[in-house]
């Protein structure tokens, strides 16, 4: 019997080409496509699912993580690899903490991902070690930390450093070092101008609770 696929895609060419990808292969079945990730429980609730193909950011800014996570407590046994292009500092460790099984950069290959699917079905967990690489300003991302990224999500709400300090245990004047550290780095002038290009590129991304 194929495995019965669930898309959720909110951006339509995405969409049509797993959809592609999984008819022609007679190891799946193409059950349904979803633009929302906030309706994938629902449907696992009411219909047989093996696999799900999740984008992370979907319709209204829906995280397919946040529904992952609740499939997952309730259908442990459902497959689901995230489907991205952005490259989000923080999603590939959200995914593994959550237990999503495999992780998957978004291109045109179709051997890619169904070799990617292929393997998730037989157990394996396939993740990419790394984000794709994009330029900030002088820099690019893969140049700033891990806890400088984290200061730019922050950054993100438009709070003040004590804010921003006291949300992640540190000092204001560690904020301030960082927000300092990242400016001269990439050489903008402004919190804003930076936020709005990180955003711009997908580099952070302001998901729903």
């Amino acid at each position: 019997m194929p495995y019965k696929v669930l898309i959720v895609e909110d951006q339509q060419m995405p969409r049509q080409l797993l959809e592609i990808f999984i008819s022609s292969n007679k190891n799946y079945v193409h059950q349904a496509s979803l633009n929302d990730a906030s309706l994938a429980l629902a449907y696992c609730q009411n219909k047989e699912v093996d696999l799900i193909l999740m984008d992370v950011y979907t319709f209204q800014g829906n995280s397919g993580l946040l529904a992952a996570e609740e499939i997952k407590k309730q259908f442990p046994d459902i497959k689901i690899i995230i489907v991205t292009s952005l490259p989000e500092y923080s999603w590939i460790k959200k995914a593994k903490e959550i237990g999503v099984d495999s992780f998957w950069y978004k291109d045109e290959n179709k051997e890619n991902i169904i070799e990617i699917i292929d393997r998730t079905m037989k157990g394996e967990h396939i993740y990419p070690d790394e984000t794709p690489l994009v330029k900030l300003g002088q820099v690019t991302n893969h140049d700033l930390t891990d806890r400088e990224l984290e200061i730019l999500k922050e950054m993100l709400t438009g709070d003040s450093n004590q804010e921003i300090a006291e949300r992640l245990f540190l000092s204001p004047g560690t904020v301030k070092r960082h927000v300092e550290n990242l400016l001269f780095k990439t050489g903008f002038h402004t919190r804003t101008e930076l936020v709005a290009e990180a955003v711009r590129l997908g580099i952070v991304i302001n998901e729903k609770k």
